[in-house]
């Protein structure tokens, strides 16, 4: 009696090995195949046509337009000519000659001209008589004596002028007015510091003087007042 026998073995693990080689031999086989298809596909529907036109630019149409001629411009405006008038020419008066015939003689006589009136002469306006000049004001005359103070001028010596030591005698020529107030006061002889020829004016302005009188009246006058500053 004969007995069949199965085995599992090596020549089943060999056709495993066979199969595994033949699926990695035709994987990338395959991908090819459907990368294939894919891109008929893709023709079939339109879409490399639509590639195709993103891809290539547009063509740019370009036209060249002739350069306008310059118009010629418009002749100036002739400018509308103005007639004058003949000017007026004034009228002449023209002699009328008269003509007498007497036996064969002839004799002419003209008319005489017409006789322009004249134009009355006016007389000439008259100046109003010149203002008569005012009389001529006398200056107050200078006195040397006489004069009398009814308030003494009172000088301050400076201090600057004690500090440097300055010393001397002014002169003053004071315009004394009718009532006996000093109007104006000037250095007749200066005593050779300005500092003391100030104190002096000052003092002078501060004076009061009794007003001269002449013919019964109060007069205004020169007077000359010597001050001394000494230092003791």
């Amino acid at each position: 009696m004969s007995a069949i026998a199965f085995s599992t073995g090596p020549n089943l693990g060999d056709a495993r090995a066979a199969l595994e080689k033949l699926r990695t031999s035709l994987g990338p086989l395959a991908m090819v195949i459907v990368a294939h298809a894919l891109l008929f596909y893709f023709i079939y529907a339109g879409l490399l046509t639509r590639l195709v036109d993103v891809a290539v630019p547009q063509a740019v149409m370009v036209s060249f337009v002739a350069p306008e001629t310059p118009k010629a411009p418009p002749p100036p405006k002739s400018a509308p000519v103005v007639k004058l008038a003949p000017p007026v020419l004034p009228s002449v008066p023209v002699p009328v000659l008269q003509v007498a015939v007497q036996a064969n003689v002839i004799s002419v006589t003209q008319a005489p001209p017409p006789v322009e009136k004249a134009a009355p002469i006016l007389a000439a306006p008259v100046a109003p008589p010149a203002p008569a000049a005012p009389a001529p004001v006398a200056s107050p005359k200078t006195i040397t004596s006489g004069v009398t103070f009814i308030q003494e001028p009172q000088p301050v010596y400076p201090q600057m002028s004690k500090r440097m030591g300055e010393q001397g005698k002014v002169i003053l020529r004071i315009l004394v007015n009718e009532k006996g107030a000093p109007d104006q006061v000037t250095v007749q002889t200066s005593s050779g510091f300005s500092r003391l020829d100030e104190a002096g004016r000052q003092a002078a302005m501060r004076a009061l003087f009794k007003p001269h009188v002449e013919d019964g009246r109060a007069v205004p006058v020169y007077v000359l007042i010597p001050l001394n500053f000494q230092l003791s």
